[in-house]
């Protein structure tokens, strides 16, 4: 979901603007090392970065309303599942507009909460499958509502959705936004030095290998 289609509908960007999540050929012929201004951007200004000294941070920017997103989650929840240790991964949404914004606040009072292992996926699934329109405060709230109490307290999550503590993250969100010069998504950032996304790497898939070759630059000192 590239950043220069969203001058038109959400509708008109998801069929306009797609990020590959694979070009047939491409990750084959780029199977090499990765290279940089090629498959990735080395940041001329460092990145904020909030992972412990030794720890190398890894974040994604995406947005629930992009298809190419909800394609990419299996693959990066596999992806997770085998990041070193010393590898700190965070997920950031981005908003490219104003109207991004609460879906930027369900995410952070998902985390607030300790509910995105629950929830994360679940928002997706609601989205791009059952063709739920979650992108409003009420929206949302209906939505958190329907979970159950049993899963989420729709109470609790409406304190923290309007919260200063959230509202903190989603500035702090759009910052990185723009420290990482964010293009497009599903994208991934590495130690706030290094970027990449599928339009650069050629598939996002492809991205993944060079972050994790870019993971070994800076773990080796080489960045």
């Amino acid at each position: 979901m590239q950043r220069r289609a969203f001058s038109v509908s959400a509708a008109s960007a998801a069929v306009l603007s797609a990020v590959p999540l694979a070009v047939p050929g491409l990750a084959q012929a780029q199977g090499g090392q990765p290279q940089a201004g090629r498959e990735y951007v080395k940041l001329d200004r460092p990145a904020p970065v909030d992972a412990p000294s030794g720890q190398i941070e890894v974040i994604e920017f995406f947005w629930y309303s992009c298809p190419h997103c909800n394609a990419f989650e299996p693959t990066f929840q596999g992806w997770l599942k085998a990041v070193p240790k010393d590898v700190v991964v965070r997920r950031v949404p981005i908003a490219f507009r104003p109207d991004f914004v609460p879906q930027q606040k369900l995410f952070y009072a998902l985390e607030a909460l300790g509910k995105v292992d629950a929830l994360h996926s679940k928002v997706f699934h609601a989205v791009h499958v059952e063709r739920q329109r979650i992108n409003t405060d009420d929206t949302i709230q209906e939505w958190i509502e329907k979970q159950g109490g049993a899963v989420i307290d729709p109470a609790k999550f409406k304190e923290a959705y309007n919260s200063f503590g959230v509202a903190n993250k989603v500035k702090r969100a759009s910052q990185l936004q723009d420290a990482y010069r964010v293009e497009g998504v599903p994208a991934l950032g590495v130690a706030g030095r290094y970027y990449t996304d599928g339009s650069l790497a050629g598939g996002i898939n492809r991205a993944l290998q060079v972050v994790d070759f870019l993971i070994g630059q800076v773990r080796g000192g080489k960045a």
